[in-house]
């Protein structure tokens, strides 16, 4: 295929790839019968929509896409035991994952459960001293004190932990992927069992909780009992969504969708005193919810104390709010610290191995467990490879690893815990964690590249940059942008569109120590804006600040800047080559 705009090599040593000729002929053809923009055709055409599904599809309804909760194995178990315990005032627990996904899951729980008056024991195991998941004395002491506990993005795997849990019924809400036997827990809702059709598989641990909540309601109105309001819990729903990078498409796309409306109402005193820490000054996207809340929520699951994230998303206190919010800042500054460092030790150690194999690795003792996962993800979009990063303590090392679409790396590294390879590991498509011995590493790194390019990691170009449309500057309007975004959200397996602008001139100005503000004009209209975030970490910076007379192609992401009450369309810009 030809390169888009003849560009093979771009500044940053990419090759530009543009649509596929059928999709544009498609996309051609939905324009003229729905009448829409053909910018925004050629990526509903990608994303397989035909021209008589783009209303629905641009107007998604949460109700229409809803599925009957009962459609998951032991949902009806899980809802009638959730129930009764509400009903005879039982004793709770709510064991939860230390990330958003698991504190959102929580607090989901716990705000429902508040509904009827009802405070549960909140239990997140310390990362490095309890590792992932349920372990044998905290299910025991908890099992001691409780009638019920609820399991949350974790528990799949916990056989012994759950026959730990000697007096108490244990319910499991989780969507990591599980073996052919379960633990013999009261009820086990994943839709990552073996034994499931898959058709829900793409839901994060909230969604599943948000499954059981309406199933409950449900039987609570049969019933002529009143019901928490569950539409308000959306916001919860959509942090957990795109912060655990679940697919956003089918029932995950409008838990976003609906969800991003609800946090706009600044309800929750923990996600308004999160979001006025971390400086959000404009409506919620996903993009503030990945880059700007997740890893807030996260870190002290990372570096500090487990719980804060759970308890601020669950809090009604201001006072509470405001205060935990602010050590959780505190605690992804620090944490941002340690990533740094590790993250160039690691891309020091890939490099050297080489980022086009099918897997990019690095390990090492020391590197906190805390931020070898967000490492993982840095060496992943640095080579466009599944990638595993290593912390050892002693003759241990636990990592983490994420994945690219179209390679299930959880599969892969549960096969390795099968084979005895390492001595644990699970998780789903797009990440996934493992702990191993130091003479487990270098076998264990081989066979897992093997698994992986059996998938067909590696056989992709790692400089390729996919363009999906061509764009002068004139068109880059509001109204367009406005339409883009109704075919969204985008993020994980629904990313942002791309679009090119074709020899146009710069002007450029420096902003801090590594970005440029920009001004692109192809003299179809007046100047487009422009940003290119950590240019002088690349050669982007240095070509534009000096550009001259020269014209450069230009490749980003469109969105709207809202600033002093006027609203402008902004190119974010990913890549640039000389025209």
């Amino acid at each position: 295929m030809t390169a888009f705009l003849n560009v093979t090599t771009s500044l940053t040593g990419r090759r530009w790839v543009g649509p596929d000729p059928v999709q544009d002929r498609l996309a051609e053809g939905m324009a003229q019968a729905t009448r829409l923009p053909l910018p925004l055709c050629r990526i509903l055409s990608a994303r397989g929509v035909t021209p008589e599904e783009a209303p629905a599809f641009l107007a998604p309804s949460l109700r229409d896409l809803m599925p009957d909760p009962l459609t998951l194995k032991d949902m009806a178990p899980a809802a009638d035991r959730l129930l009764r315990a509400v009903d005879r005032r039982e004793r709770i627990a709510i064991f939860a994952d230390y990330d958003v996904d698991g504190g959102s899951s929580a607090a989901l729980l716990l705000t429902w459960l508040r509904h009827f008056g009802l405070a549960a024991t909140l239990y997140i195991p310390d990362r490095i001293d309890e590792g992932y998941g349920p372990n044998v004395p905290a299910m025991a002491q908890l099992a001691a004190a409780h009638d019920l506990i609820l399991c949350v993005d974790c528990g799949t795997l916990s056989h012994e932990p759950v026959a730990a849990a000697k007096g108490a019924d244990v319910v499991i809400l989780d969507h990591h992927l599980a073996l052919e036997t379960l633990p013999r827990a009261h009820a086990v809702v994943n839709p990552n069992r073996q034994d499931e059709d898959g058709a829900l598989a793409h839901l994060c641990a909230a969604g599943v909780v948000f499954l059981l909540l309406v199933e409950a309601n449900r039987r609570l109105r049969v019933a002529g009992q009143s019901t928490p309001d569950l539409m308000a819990l959306l916001d919860l729903v959509a942090l957990a969504t795109v912060a655990d990078v679940a697919p956003l498409i089918g029932l995950n796309r409008a838990f976003v969708r609906q969800g991003l409306k609800i946090m706009a109402r600044r309800d929750r005193p923990g996600l308004r005193a999160l979001a006025d820490v971390a400086r959000m000054d404009q409506a919620p996207t996903p993009h503030a919810l990945g880059f700007l809340l997740g890893p807030r929520v996260n870190a002290g699951g990372r570096i500090g104390q487990a719980d804060l994230g759970a308890r601020l998303l669950a809090t009604d206190n201001e006072v509470e709010a405001a205060r935990i919010a602010a050590q959780l800042d505190q605690l992804n500054s620090d944490r941002r610290t340690l990533t740094e460092a590790v993250r160039e030790e690691a891309l020091a150690q890939a490099e050297a191995r080489g980022l086009d194999a099918p897997l990019v690795w690095a390990a090492a003792e020391g590197w906190h467990p805390g931020v070898v996962g967000i490492v993982a993800a840095r060496l992943k979009e640095a080579a466009n490879r599944p990638a595993v990063v290593i912390g050892f303590e002693g003759d241990e090392g636990k990592g983490s690893a994420r994945s690219v679409p179209g390679v299930d790396l959880g599969a892969a590294i549960q096969r390795l815990a099968g084979e005895g390879m390492i001595l644990k590991g699970g998780g789903h498509k797009m990440a996934a964690g493992l702990t191993l011995t130091r003479a487990q590493l270098g076998p264990a790194m081989q066979r897992l590249e093997v698994l992986l390019a059996r998938q067909g990691s590696g056989a992709g170009g790692a400089q390729d940059l996919r363009i999906d449309s061509l764009l002068t500057t004139g068109a880059a309007t509001v109204a367009l942008v406005e339409e883009i975004e109704n075919a969204g959200p985008f993020g994980s397996a629904a990313p942002a569109p791309r679009f090119a602008f074709a020899s146009a001139q710069v002007s450029a100005r420096r902003i801090g120590d590594s970005h440029l503000k920009l001004t692109i004009s192809d003299g179809t209209g007046s100047g487009l804006d422009a940003i290119a975030f950590g240019a002088f970490d690349s050669p982007l910076g240095p070509a534009l600040e000096n550009s001259g007379h020269r014209r450069f192609h230009l490749a980003g992401k469109l969105e709207l800047n809202h600033w002093n009450g006027r609203t402008r369309v902004q190119l974010r810009v990913d890549d640039v080559a000389y025209a």
